[in-house]
Order: structure tokens, then sequence, then C-alpha cells
């Protein structure tokens, strides 16, 4: 028998304990009888100051991403959806294929990652020479850069704002990063993809669009539209860009 409220799809969403920006998203995206349940991560050490750092932070989501998970699936969730996206793009596309097969083995369902958002969503519109950038230390935006390259994409630029903590990326306002997105245009791309999905960009992006004439990938956008449409879900709404728009 259906979930009353989630009468579609009930999804289970995972995400750093750190996080304050992927609830928002996806509720603010949720189309009716869509409903969306956390299971977090404990991140005791939020610093990201160094690339030692961001290593550091990743060990604890590999110590604690199976506790999340096995937590969130006891309200019987009909899809998974990764609300982190560093460790997605670690060891390129093969590791993101391995990471996502370890998912499925825990759970028994099958999961949306940031890296295959991405690349699905850059394949859908049709780009091949694209920029990136992201809240990452340069540790994390060579995986950024290898993932896509490996994908088959030509990446002019990956941009990494290094933010000091994993709570701080939350804090990046939009002014910084329309400077960013006007510098990553310049250098001869089709479309500016986004990493890290602590880094509100939904609405930033949707707008970036119109005054760039080019897609401009919101990781959270990307990894809700490939969740939905995984599910058969294919309602199609304005305000969040033209993945969710469009396609």
């Amino acid at each position: 028998m259906p979930d009353v409220v989630g009468w579609r799809a009930k999804m289970g969403v995972i995400v750093p304990s750190t996080n304050t920006v992927v609830e928002h998203d996806f509720n603010r995206m949720a189309p009716p009888g869509v409903t969306f349940h956390t299971g977090r991560m404990y991140i005791e050490h939020p610093a990201l100051d160094s690339d030692a750092a961001f290593e550091a932070i990743l060990g604890e989501i590999r110590a604690s991403i199976r506790t999340a998970i096995r937590d969130v699936m006891t309200c019987e969730p009909d899809y998974l959806v990764m609300g982190m996206s560093a460790e997605t793009f670690w060891g390129g596309v093969e590791g993101n294929a391995a990471f996502i097969e370890r998912v499925r083995e825990q759970s028994g369902l099958r999961v949306s990652t940031g890296a295959s958002a991405c690349r699905a969503a850059l394949e859908t519109l049709g780009v091949k020479r694209i920029a990136a950038f992201s809240p990452y230390q340069p540790v994390a935006d060579r995986q950024v850069k290898r993932f896509f390259e490996e994908a088959g994409f030509e990446v002019r630029r990956v941009t990494g704002l290094r933010c000091k903590s994993a709570t701080a990326i939350a804090n990046v306002d939009e002014a910084e990063l329309r400077n960013v997105l006007r510098d990553l245009d310049g250098v001869g791309v089709e479309a500016i993809v986004q990493a890290g999905t602590n880094l509100s960009m939904v609405r930033l992006a949707d707008e970036a669009e119109r005054w760039l004439g080019k897609p401009v990938i919101a990781i959270n956008a990307a990894t809700l539209w490939h969740a939905l449409r995984a599910c058969g879900i294919t309602d199609r709404f304005a305000g969040f860009g033209s993945l969710l728009r469009e396609h």
C-alpha cells in the first residue's frame, strides 16, 4: 500500500551531518507525492582547510556511511540518493561505479550519485566542453577533473573555492558565485558544472543560464533530476534550471 504522503516515491537521502543545503534544495524542488528521508553521516572534524583535512573527512564519511544507510532503510525508501558529491567523483569513472555497487550491496536499492547525475545531465544536453567549480581543496578538484575527462568531456578549468570547513561551504554567497561563473564563462565552454552539495546553487544556476546563455548544472538539481527520472517521474517545472524544465 503506498505511503500516504510519499505515494509516488520515498527517497532515502544520505548526507554528511554538516550539510544544511541538500534537504532545503530537494524539498523546494519536490514534485507532489515525492518525499525525502535523510540518513546522516557523522562528521566529527569538519575542517577542510588543506588537502590532508579534506581526505580526513572522506575517511569519516567512509566510516559512517554504512550506519547512515542502515538507519534510513528503516523507513522503507524506494530509492537512494547521495546528498554528498566528493566521494562519488573519487577514483574517476571506475571509482564512482564501485561506490554505487557498494551502496547497492548495502541497501538493495538503486542509487543516484552526484557524479553520475552530472555526467547524465551533460550527455542529455549534448555538450562536451565544460568547466567546473567546487568548494573543495585541490586534491578533490583533481578527482572532479579526472572523472569528467574519463567520461569523455573536455575540461577547460576546475575552480576550487577552498572552503575552510564543511559547514562554511554553506556560507558562500551568490555574489562570490557570480564572479566564479563569469570567470569560467571566459574560458570558452559549452556548460558549467557545480560540485559540492552544501554549496547553494540551484536558484542561481537557473538565473545564470539566462545571462550566460548556456547550461549551468547545479549538482543538487542534477541529482534530483536523475533520481526522479530513474523512478519514472517525468514532471517538468520552471525555476530550477533547464534540466528540470525541459528534460
